[in-house]
């Protein structure tokens, strides 16, 4: 991979400025909005929802921690692009609204689900999943400038990409549960085990070729080691561990083989 030049960015527009806020105002209030959920400010918690149709692929509750790091990357990213001499940047128009879609359906999200609207919530982050895919994928089309955004715009938006990846399968399970459906069992276990191995073929994939590799390959890791140490039946483990390896396995080998000097390149650019 080769290192990126440093193209001077357009003179930002009214529109541009307009994105701009939106995104910060978006960003605020994913953050409001996932305190209050936490909270049960809408009814029940999030994780009071979660724990009424537990399935087998579950992750352990600290995991959720990681909205905390998510939310602040992205107010971090807000932030900057607001800038003088950011919002006129082509990557920023390319990714901006889709960053912007990204937190209303994430407050979204959490306001249908602690009101245990469960399905629609299902339909809100498989619709989140998309907008963050066509922002990561956008990002890709458009190399890191420098330390900054590999800090500030790829890595918050991969490590986002790479937990709601995971989170949307999960959620998926959770909702075949509200609808009924066994949590447990034999053709839940089963129907769990080659659910996460074909996530972990797919994050494998982004993790290849993807923009913020090594913070997209993180989160992903981070959500299916979540799912192992809650302690599922031993083919959802073993399913798991094997999603999780390949993953780690292609973030490593994208470093370690890029040229020397570009290394940082690969793994954030």
């Amino acid at each position: 991979m080769t290192a990126s030049v440093s193209t001077p960015a357009a003179r930002a527009t009214t529109a541009d400025r307009v994105r701009a806020g939106a995104l910060l105002a978006g960003a605020l209030l994913q953050v409001v909005a996932g305190a209050l959920g936490g909270s049960g400010a809408f009814g029940l918690s999030v994780g009071q929802v979660a724990q009424e149709n537990t399935t087998v692929v579950m992750p352990v509750p600290a995991a959720f921690s990681i909205w905390g790091l998510i939310y602040a990357g992205l107010l971090l990213l807000a932030v900057r692009q607001a800038l003088p001499g950011q919002p006129g940047r082509a990557v920023h128009r390319a990714t901006g609204w889709w960053l912007v879609a990204s937190t209303v359906l994430n407050a979204g999200w959490i306001l249908v689900f602690s009101a245990q609207a469960v399905v629609l919530a299902q339909v809100v982050i498989v619709a989140l999943l998309v907008v963050l895919a066509v922002a990561l994928a956008r990002l890709t089309a458009h190399r890191a400038e420098g330390a900054a955004d590999r800090l500030m715009l790829h890595g918050p938006v991969a490590l986002y990409a790479g937990w709601v990846s995971v989170a949307t399968v999960v959620g998926a399970a959770t909702t075949g549960t509200f609808l009924g459906a066994p949590g447990r069992g034999g053709v839940a276990t089963v129907l769990g085990a080659l659910v996460l191995l074909v996530t972990g073929a797919i994050a494998a994939a982004v993790t290849a070729r993807g923009a913020g590799a090594v913070a997209y390959a993180a989160s992903v890791v981070w959500a299916l080691g979540a799912i192992v140490v809650m302690g599922p039946p031993l083919a959802v483990t073993v399913a798991a561990l094997v999603a999780l390896l390949a993953v780690l396995a292609v973030a490593v080998r994208r470093v370690t083989t890029a040229p020397r000097g570009t290394r940082l390149a690969a793994a954030f650019g």
